[in-house]
């Protein structure tokens, strides 16, 4: 039986074409924004508890998501930072792309993964 996509998550600051990007990749996934769901302006601790509670990974830019003390490792089912810069489109989508091409699904799951513009960061519970 073949294994089920990742469900993400991709955060407010995320374009939503990036959602639309993203989908057109990974087929099998299953591909949230939170703009889509209605859950623009909420906290990003109510966003945090709902990725948890439907088996997410976020996709975000913010630097808070990835403080090892407010979520720890083991925790939380993957958290995507994208320090990128310019915080275009196109930066994300390049960033993504690489992430896509240069790490395994399954690595994503439970992990901190950090894609700036040079380089990949892994951090497994």
């Amino acid at each position: 039986m073949a294994e089920q996509g990742l469900r993400i998550l991709l955060d407010q600051n995320v374009p939503v074409a990036v959602a639309d990007w993203l989908r057109r990749q990974r087929t099998q996934w299953q591909i949230n924004h939170v703009a889509e769901l209605g859950f623009a302006g909420r906290p990003d601790e109510f966003l945090y508890r709902w990725a948890q509670e439907y088996g997410s990974i976020i996709i975000t830019f913010d630097e808070h998501f990835a403080d090892a003390r407010t979520h720890p490792l083991g925790r939380h089912h993957g958290i995507v930072r994208l320090p990128v810069w310019p915080t275009t489109i196109e930066a994300t989508i390049d960033a993504l792309r690489r992430l896509l091409s240069k790490v395994p699904e399954g690595d994503w799951r439970g992990a901190l993964i950090v894609v700036d513009n040079q380089k990949i960061r892994i951090r497994k519970p």
